[in-house]
């Protein structure tokens, strides 16, 4: 098979013609048309999106919205005398508390309390068999019987050798030993008492007796068993309830302060209930520890209360309150009014035309109902309480009254109307726009979720929460 050489002519690369300078300029004109075009839709449509929209209440003039004022509730400041408290937490412990032993050993023969009852100083709490006791207190006696027998017979003895020795009848050294015989006897029959005492002191350990007034608590020995000084039990607990002691505990930078209102008189502590807002009881402070508790850093106190209605309980936490001062005349506002910002805390003051604005405030001492402030606001000033959720500096405010209260939105909106005034239609027409809209978007949103079922595979009816439009639970 023969191949035609190829000439020069066909081996050349064909000519690539240069575009124009008239179709250069053609192509970038349409380029920067383009762009421009999609820059002027852009500024369009973030120009739109910031306009204000009209009012849909079929009642404005030109689409103009005015805000509607904030309802809010104001208070007063007032001025009084607020007490000054230090709060700290303790537990309630006896004043005296009591393990009743045995002082001699026996068989108790009676147990005369009952478990839980209230005894009195020298009540007879129980009986040990006294008979060996008993017989150990006769014995005594008996012996202190012969021992003054003897002294009395000696006695005469020394007289008669008195008589004899002052006649020159007898010797004087036997009058004198005589003598020296009755001094012996005497300090016998003296060692007898004391035995007799000893033996009746034991004979009245044999009734166990309550050392203070206070509560039983349970028993510890029943009748009949054998009971000794020795054992650690014991027969009972009394424990003294009133008065009754709280030991709690306070910062270390408080002990100035405690220790320099102390010094003025006697301090006022309060103690509160299980809902730690009720006081119970009212006690006075007693003592304060000499030092402070080196791995807590805290100062133990003591007070004492009365207890009435047994409400305080040993071994009970309770929650504590110590007075320390009292500040005159104060300015005080409800703990509601004073608010926390970036710069501090700060109130609403409701100035001319019902305008608020946001004043910095210093506070004193603030607790669940009332603050105290000490500069920033006078008792001329009013300020706002309740209806934060719209509310900002500068905004117009509807004072309201306690009896109708603004309810807080739990997502706040906001509100307006038309310029002319007449809200009522116009209201009314929006609230059922809105509630058609929300029935319809229900509607959309339960098809929508549907059709995206059918396209996972899903057969069957949808579930409940898709048939309402409510939010669709994902499968796994």
């Amino acid at each position: 098979m023969l191949f035609k050489p190829e000439s020069e002519e066909d081996t050349k690369p064909p000519e690539v013609r240069k575009p124009s300078f008239w179709s250069r300029v053609l192509k970038r004109m349409v380029s920067l048309a383009v762009t421009l075009v999609i820059l002027g839709g852009l500024a369009y449509i973030g120009w739109y999106a910031f306009q204000p929209k009209p009012n849909g209440g079929g009642g404005g003039r030109g689409g103009a919205r005015l805000d509607l004022p904030v309802p809010v509730l104001a208070a007063t400041p007032r001025i009084q005398d607020v007490p000054v408290y230090l709060d700290g937490v303790g537990s309630v412990r006896a004043l005296n508390n009591v393990l009743v032993r045995a002082q001699v050993d026996g068989k108790l023969i009676s147990v005369n309390f009952t478990e839980g009852q209230d005894v009195k100083k020298g009540d007879v709490l129980g009986e040990i068999d006294p008979v060996i006791y008993q017989a150990q207190y006769d014995q005594a006696v008996a012996k202190k019987a012969q021992d003054e027998a003897q002294l009395a017979n000696q006695k005469l003895d020394l007289a008669r050798y008195q008589q004899l020795a002052a006649s020159n009848a007898g010797s004087k050294q036997q009058a004198d030993t005589q003598r020296a015989l009755v001094a012996q006897q005497e300090a016998l029959v003296k060692a007898d008492q004391a035995a007799i005492d000893n033996a009746a002191a034991t004979l009245g350990y044999t009734k166990i007796i309550a050392p203070l007034s206070g509560r039983a608590g349970l028993r510890q020995v029943d009748q009949g068993n054998i009971i000794k000084a020795a054992d650690a039990t014991g027969l009972v607990i009394i424990t003294q309830l009133q008065p009754i002691a709280v030991q709690f505990s306070l910062p270390q930078q408080q002990i100035v302060r405690v220790n320099a209102a102390a010094a003025k008189g006697a301090l006022a502590v309060d103690v509160f209930g299980n809902d730690g807002v009720t006081v119970v009881d009212t006690g006075t402070l007693k003592g304060i520890d000499n030092q402070v508790d080196p791995t807590t850093g805290t100062l133990k106190l003591k007070a004492e209360f009365p207890n009435a209605k047994f409400q305080l309980w040993p071994g009970q936490f309770v929650n504590v309150r110590l007075k320390v001062e009292t500040l005159d005349k104060a300015i005080v506002v409800p703990t509601s009014a004073v608010q926390r910002g970036p710069a501090g805390t700060f109130s609403y003051v409701i100035g001319p035309g019902d305008i608020a604005t946001a004043k910095p405030v210093v506070v004193t001492q603030q607790n669940e109902h009332d603050a105290v402030i000490a500069s920033g606001l006078s008792t001329s000033d009013r300020v706002v309480t309740t209806g934060f959720a719209n509310l900002s500096d500068g905004a117009k405010v509807l004072i309201g009254t306690d009896d109708r209260a603004p309810t807080a939105d739990l997502a706040p909106r906001k509100r307006s109307r038309s310029p002319d005034g007449k809200g009522g239609q116009g209201g009314q027409a929006k609230e059922g726009q809105a509630k058609e809209g929300q029935a319809k978007d229900s509607e959309h949103r339960g098809r929508r979720e549907r059709g995206e079922g059918d396209q996972k595979g899903q057969t069957g009816p949808a579930p409940a929460g898709q048939q309402s439009g409510g939010p669709a639970k994902s499968q796994p």
